[in-house]
């Protein structure tokens, strides 16, 4: 089926403009309710958020969908995503819904919803959902009304899960820490976690009011913690986006340490302690040097889309435990469902802890090549494939893709979450990748008038 509303990470929008109203996620609550009801009868829903002021709107909306569904709801409060995963399953619930729109800003939201597992919900049951938006909404009897409870020790319950994820004996002492929780859904589970492991720890973007959810912080603006890392003399900073499910390193010096860092790091320590299970799945936007540091390890490496639902179905494909993007969604499958940035941050500080090595020595068998992505915004009414699929662009693609021969890669690709078109151009060092994904964005832009 064609759908209307989820797309490859739920389904998300700007606040106020549909789907992203009131109206809508009370019909949307009620309709995978009955969807939910329909294969397990009496039926049990958790729902986190992150800290957005609509979170407090949407999640009142789908309680009042779920109830008038018969679904009993338990409330979390503001948690990481991964939390709402890992807590969907430790409940024995038989789904959980999260509020956030993730690293945008405040003014958008959206919808995920993990399964009982505490995966992504598969895409058959999102098309039955869609379908029954489509339905009038009806009310059970009164007598068969959902209700509603919190859970109060939800963020102790993540925090222990977080710190169980490291040996019992492995300690952070003597590492000082900088974390950026992005005002975002961390703010009061991460700093606790890494004290707890005993870090010492400094923080930044904990003050959430509801508006400054990734405003100049977190892992999308990484200046703030690399200023903060070098004017404390940090051993490393960490960096969340607003729902905590990607994450961002930056050592001593203020390099930024990315998601293709991280999916090496964490690949190379399991793969020589021999417990690596298979190989490691990236994405199309991961870069060739990561490929080819990878290959000299001798550990197999496959690409998926772009989106951390298609990294993970390849992981589930190929029976493989480890797999990430570029911009900081890293599946550790050996402990965790989904994308964890605390949990995928402590894999790391485990190794320098276990190596006594700061992080650029424990990165020096990864040599990656240039790589520059330029976002072009589609206006209102754009269509993103009938863009990409022009004779012009085509074209323009083709020429530069001969320009590079085997030393580079071009990838134009629509965005899963923003209405933007990604132009990325990667090459080796003597080629000025900046110049030539700048100069292909310029022609996407032109077609867009």
């Amino acid at each position: 089926m064609t759908r209307r509303y989820f797309g490859t990470d739920g389904i998300r929008g700007t606040v106020g403009q549909a789907p992203i109203t009131a109206d809508f996620m009370l019909k949307l609550g009620w309709a995978a309710g009955q969807v939910l009801r329909r294969e397990k009868g009496r039926t049990r829903v958790l729902i986190g958020k992150d800290t957005r002021i609509s979170g407090y709107m949407f999640e009142s909306a789908l309680e009042a969908g779920l109830s008038a569904a018969g679904v009993d709801v338990s409330l979390l409060g503001p948690m990481p995503t991964p939390g709402i995963a890992y807590l969907t399953r430790t409940f024995r619930a038989d789904a959980g819904i999260v509020i956030s729109a993730s690293h945008n800003p405040f003014d958008d939201n959206g919808i995920k919803f993990f399964s009982a597992e505490g995966k992504k919900l598969p895409d058959e049951v999102e098309d039955q959902i869609e379908a029954m938006l489509e339905a009038p909404l009806t009310t059970a009897d009164a007598a068969q009304l959902g209700k509603a409870t919190r859970i109060d020790d939800a963020a102790g319950r993540y925090i222990e899960f977080c710190k169980s994820t490291l040996p019992d004996r492995l300690s952070l002492h003597g590492l000082k820490v900088v974390l950026d929780c992005a005002h975002g859904a961390t703010y009061h589970i991460a700093p606790s976690v890494f004290r707890e492991l005993g870090a010492e720890v400094s923080v930044i973007g904990t003050a959430p009011d509801g508006l400054n959810i990734n405003h100049h912080v977190g892992s999308t603006h990484p200046a703030a913690l690399r200023a903060a890392v070098i004017q404390q003399g940090a051993d490393l900073g960490v960096a969340f986006d607003g729902d905590g499910d990607r994450v961002l390193l930056v050592d001593a010096d203020g390099r930024e340490v990315d998601g293709d860092d991280i999916l090496y790091l964490i690949a190379r320590d399991r793969y020589e302690r021999g417990l690596l299970e298979g190989g490691v799945v990236g994405t199309l936007m991961s870069n060739f040097g990561l490929a080819m540091a990878l290959d000299r390890l001798g550990i197999p490496f496959q690409r998926a889309k772009v989106g951390d639902r298609f990294v993970m179905e390849m992981m589930a494909s190929n029976g493989w435990e480890l797999g990430g993007e570029a911009s900081g969604h890293i599946v550790c499958g050996h402990v965790q469902t989904t994308g964890d940035g605390i949990v995928s941050a402590l894999q790391v500080l485990a190794l320098m802890v276990r190596e006594q090595k700061p992080l650029p020595a424990l990165l020096k068998g990864l040599e990656k090549v240039p790589q520059s992505l330029v976002n072009v915004r589609l206006p209102v009414g754009s269509n993103a494939k009938e863009v990409m699929t022009a004779q012009p662009l085509l074209d323009a693609v083709a020429a530069l893709e001969t320009e590079l021969g085997d030393q580079g890669r071009v990838l134009l690709r629509p965005s899963g979450t923003e209405p933007l078109i990604r132009v990325m151009v990667e090459g080796r060092a003597h080629l000025d990748v900046d110049r030539l994904a700048n100069k292909l964005a310029g022609q996407v832009q032109a077609l867009l008038g």
